[in-house]
């Protein structure tokens, strides 16, 4: 399995719109995602395998810090390193357009990702109270 990581783009995103809630997540709408590619402050990410998507990523850029809006692996590809690995492709643009930090929030339920998310080296700041419905929003950071 060879992963290859680049920008994504509305090109992209139109390869993936029909399966964009089936074989991903129904997170963001098709609507949200473009608006988010389209924006100035924005850099989204894609991982590919044999020019299949199979994850994508993004973040905002506010002055010298962004916010991490969405990691999402594949639904048939998950468990494989993938996602840590785009997020390590993130945490290296970042560096490298000399980003203070990362900050993100995930579900406090979601202890895959707070695992994932631990182990890049993120903490906990804070909590969003019922964020996620009836579940608070975890806040963690990065310093990089």
């Amino acid at each position: 399995m060879y992963l290859n990581f680049s920008r994504m783009d509305i090109a992209d995103l139109n390869l993936i719109s029909s399966i964009l809630n089936s074989d991903f997540d129904d997170f963001w709408t098709h609507s949200v995602l473009k608006d988010e590619l389209q924006s100035v402050n924005s850099l989204y990410f894609k991982a590919t395998i044999d020019n299949e998507i199979v994850a994508f990523a993004g973040i905002k850029i506010i002055l010298e810090n962004c916010d991490l809006m969405n990691i999402v692996t594949k639904k048939s590809y998950r468990n494989r390193g993938i996602g840590k690995s785009l997020l390590d492709y993130i945490i290296s643009n970042c560096k490298s357009l000399n980003l203070a930090s990362i900050t993100l929030e995930v579900n406090e339920t979601n202890s895959i990702a707070i695992h994932l998310y631990e182990d890049l080296g993120f903490e906990k700041i804070g909590i969003r109270k019922n964020y996620y419905k009836d579940n608070n929003g975890l806040l963690m950071k990065k310093y990089i």
